[in-house]
């Protein structure tokens, strides 16, 4: 038994002081400071934050390394690095590239998942495949060239690794065939996103089973009055939707009206590209040239290609331009995404019996340790 004290301990409707967090591999309770077992092993949060893990739903690489490597090494090395930012568990994410690369990179991913249950870093929790089945007017930094229409056999394929696919409604068949088979047939989230659906589209896609939205307002429609887009499709209806919580691809301007829509829908991703973790320079995403300058990456077009958000920084930037209370802000990266998957009954919040997934950060939610199944696996 551990017993965490001196923090400030975040549920997933209030923050409450002077009390201890027992865990051993699971959430065992709060106690008062006198009811902490006499040989439990005391961890002294310092006066910050005792939070859950950070779970990152959308996540390309980091330390130099791209989930489309294909290699052992990069998964290895990106979940170790996801762990000073408090990241226990993600889904590395593939792109639009060549279909061999994004089998490849899948079928790793597949072999590492149950070891990553244990390892030194954050754990696999699932394959978000962005992609290939976009369109083409919003495809953003992603290649054209590898562009293909929905295919629900290969999504079946993966299945058991796939938790997200990411796709254009509109690219399917007019009733939607590829999506439908999709959610009948696997447990797979469909999610719209580099989309030029218009309104209509994008809702009938939410009826066929479309129940969430890849880095909302980045690669789809706008909202406009008379053209509402998917933007407005989302807002209209109950799918979760990811938001790239940089301060840049999404002004802080529109955090709370999200929130006060999307409540707790609302999943805060970073969109990280191999560059996180990294000085400024150039860098390569599924083989294309990126510059990272500031808080952002450009191909040499100037086509905003991603971030380099660590997912803490991103819960702080929601809280410090915005009026929504910390404990949403940060279920916005740990119960919301948990619940988006499925997996809100062992992971996402400090209640009892989920999984010991925790972390202690100082009080501007700079990580200071992280613990994955009861285990530190880092600390500052």
């Amino acid at each position: 038994m551990k017993a965490i004290v001196n923090g400030k301990i975040i549920l997933k409707d209030r923050i409450l002081e002077g009390q201890a967090l027992l865990f051993s591999d699971v959430i065992e309770g709060i106690v008062a400071a006198d009811g902490i077992p006499a040989d439990a092993e005391v961890i002294d949060a310092k006066g910050g934050y005792v939070a859950p893990g950070l779970i990152d739903l959308h996540i390309h690489g980091y330390l130099g390394r791209d989930v489309c490597d294909g290699e052992e090494e990069s998964i290895r090395t990106i979940s170790k690095g996801l762990l000073a930012n408090g990241v226990t568990g993600y889904l590395p994410t593939t792109m639009t590239v060549d279909m061999a690369v994004i089998r490849k990179a899948l079928e790793v991913c597949r072999s590492l998942q149950e070891e990553s249950k244990t390892w030194e870093g954050s754990t696999i929790l699932g394959c978000h495949a962005e992609g290939p089945f976009i369109s083409e007017s919003k495809k953003g930094a992603q290649d054209a060239k590898y562009i293909r229409k929905p295919d629900a056999a290969f999504v079946k394929e993966y299945a058991d690794i796939i938790r997200i696919i990411t796709l254009a409604p509109e690219t399917d068949t007019a009733d939607f065939a590829a999506i439908r088979e999709m959610v009948r047939d696997t447990d797979v989230v469909v999610s719209m996103g580099h989309t030029s659906a218009d309104y209509e589209t994008a809702m009938a896609g939410t009826v066929a089973g479309v129940s969430h939205a890849t880095h909302l307002f980045n690669a789809m429609t706008p909202l406009a009055h008379r053209a509402p887009g998917v933007i407005t499709a989302v807002m209209n209806t109950d799918v979760s939707c990811e938001l790239i919580a940089d301060t840049f691809h999404v002004s802080p301007a529109l955090y709370d009206m999200l929130w006060k829509l999307k409540g707790r829908k609302l999943c805060f991703i970073t969109d990280c590209l191999p560059a996180g973790g990294l000085p400024y320079g150039e860098y390569t995403l599924g083989g294309a040239k990126i510059i990272y300058r500031d808080i952002v990456c450009r191909l040499e077009d100037g086509t905003v290609a991603g971030s380099v958000l660590p997912l803490s920084k991103g819960v702080w930037n929601v809280y410090t331009n915005s009026s929504i209370p910390l404990w949403e802000c940060v279920n916005g990266a740990s119960l919301n995404p948990a619940t988006t998957l499925g997996l809100d009954d062992k992971k996402g919040s400090l209640e009892v019996g989920k999984d010991a997934d925790v972390i202690i950060t100082d009080t501007e939610f700079q990580v200071q340790k992280t613990i994955i199944g009861g285990e530190i696996k880092y600390e500052a």
